[in-house]
């Protein structure tokens, strides 16, 4: 038989319990007690670590220009095993650091990659379109329109290219396995570069445009060949082998290269 305390704090949880049913409020559940940053080859990161109501596993991505170290991880995960995970996989974290670029504010002048070569942009006021040029003095994207909105009008150019790249290479692939797209559309992922959905659906991060061409064709190969497997099985990769027989070098330079194409700031 229990004593007093035990008999009273039980029955005050009861009537908390009551009492939060009927008002409709719950207790605010104990935030964890996060590090508000990490050591990582002797720098301080910024951490953020983000609980996902579905996520089965931690997660760790490098933000843009290795600005921060972001974790997504399942809910009332213990920050013991968070701190863990993240020494288990340090050595990661400082390989991916060390081939962070910092932070490139878009605007007059900014060296921009296009199918990977450099651009260096050129404002003028005048122009009425934006256009690509070539001289002695080297490649040039000349832009128009007011100077405050020069980040704006070069994303807009990119998503325009990469519409008609992406959306090229896509028809090609497609045809070889004999099913076409539901639509194609663009967006600013950072998490993927490209995904596809049961009924076919494709969506890109508009950015792969500022890589070799080769790196688009991989990435057009690869989502179109789940038209076929939806999956990443040995199927998947033969099929996607065989439309993209380059397709290792592709998915290496993303692997490698492709956070610092999410280096360039844009603006909101």
């Amino acid at each position: 038989m229990g004593n007093g305390k035990g008999r009273s704090f039980a029955a005050g949880r009861m009537i908390e319990s009551i009492l939060e049913r009927w008002s409709g409020r719950k207790r605010a559940a104990p935030t964890p007690a996060w590090p508000a940053s990490v050591s990582i080859a002797d720098r301080a990161v910024p951490l953020e670590v983000r609980e996902h109501p579905t996520a089965r596993r931690i997660v760790m991505r490098l933000a843009p220009g290795g600005t921060a170290l972001r974790l997504t991880v399942p809910r009332k995960t213990p920050p013991r095993i968070v701190l863990a995970f993240l020494e288990r996989h340090r050595s990661w974290a400082e390989e991916r650091l060390a081939g962070a670029t910092g932070r490139i504010v878009v605007g007059a002048g900014t060296c921009l990659p296009l199918r990977g070569e450099p651009w260096r942009i050129l404002h003028d006021p005048s122009a009425r379109s934006a256009r690509l040029e070539r001289d002695e003095s080297g490649n040039a994207l000349r832009l128009g329109g007011d100077g405050a909105h020069l980040a704006r009008r070069a994303a807009d150019f990119l998503k325009r290219e990469a519409r008609r790249d992406l959306q090229a290479a896509v028809d090609r692939h497609a045809g070889a396995v004999g099913l076409g797209p539901r639509s194609l559309a663009l967006k600013d992922t950072v998490s993927r570069w490209g995904s596809c959905t049961v009924d076919r659906r494709l969506a890109f991060s508009w950015r792969v445009v500022m890589a070799p061409p080769f790196v688009l064709d991989y990435l057009a190969a690869h989502e179109v060949a789940h038209f076929r497997e939806m999956n990443h099985g040995p199927a998947f990769w033969a099929l996607c082998r065989e439309l993209c027989p380059d397709m290792d070098r592709g998915r290496q330079w993303l692997k490698r290269e492709g956070a610092s194409l999410h280096a360039y700031d844009f603006g909101a």
